[in-house]
């Protein structure tokens, strides 16, 4: 059996694999079927069941168990996760791996879809150098009234404070995707 970390080699060499043989959208597919809706499974029951409490409670224990490098704060309407040293990538970057050309947009690939079902949405940003941040927020209020909000992240700092990804030097030095209310709206920039 291989370690968490050890499967992420393979996790990009499949992505370019499926990319190659049979393009985009079948790597898009995957990320929804295979994980989000069948290895994943756990993580969205859970979180369809508990909402916030559910989130917490995942990443909580996932993070925790690949070793990663991150903070997560919760306030009265969202859960924030900011990842300054992510395992997955960083196996990657230290074993110089990069067969697929974005392996950080897989976490989009899948975690979006339970978001999606368990009505929440996402802003997130990832910078393709094992650092990343999360938002998610729920899409309506227990009455079933949908929540309007602008489509942009909390200022810096306003929920993770001095643990705000988006405030460490190194931040901004590498190519960034940039997704709001979980739709793409950037493409990478540096």
């Amino acid at each position: 059996m291989i370690g968490c970390q050890d499967f992420c080699g393979h996790y990009d060499w499949t992505f370019e694999y499926l990319r190659r043989k049979y393009g985009e959208d079948a790597v898009r597919e995957y990320w929804e079927q295979a994980i989000s809706r069948d290895s994943q499974i756990h993580a969205r029951e859970l979180i369809e069941a508990t909402g916030f409490k559910g989130m917490e409670e995942y990443w909580g224990h996932t993070l925790a168990d690949e070793a990663a490098g991150y903070s997560a704060a919760r306030a009265e309407d969202v859960y924030r996760i900011d990842m300054f040293a992510c395992p997955s990538k960083g196996y990657l970057i230290s074993n110089n791996l990069e067969a697929y050309h974005d392996y950080c947009d897989h976490c989009m690939g899948w975690i979006k879809p339970v978001m999606d079902d368990a009505g929440f949405t996402i802003d997130h940003e990832h910078n393709h150098h094992g650092q990343c941040w999360w938002e998610m927020r729920r899409r309506e209020d227990e009455e079933g009234k949908q929540l309007i909000r602008a489509a942009h992240p909390s200022e810096i700092g306003a929920v993770a404070g001095h643990k705000d990804v988006r405030l460490r030097a190194e931040w901004r030095t590498k190519k960034h995707d940039l997704f709001l209310n979980s739709e793409r709206v950037r493409e990478p920039t540096v």
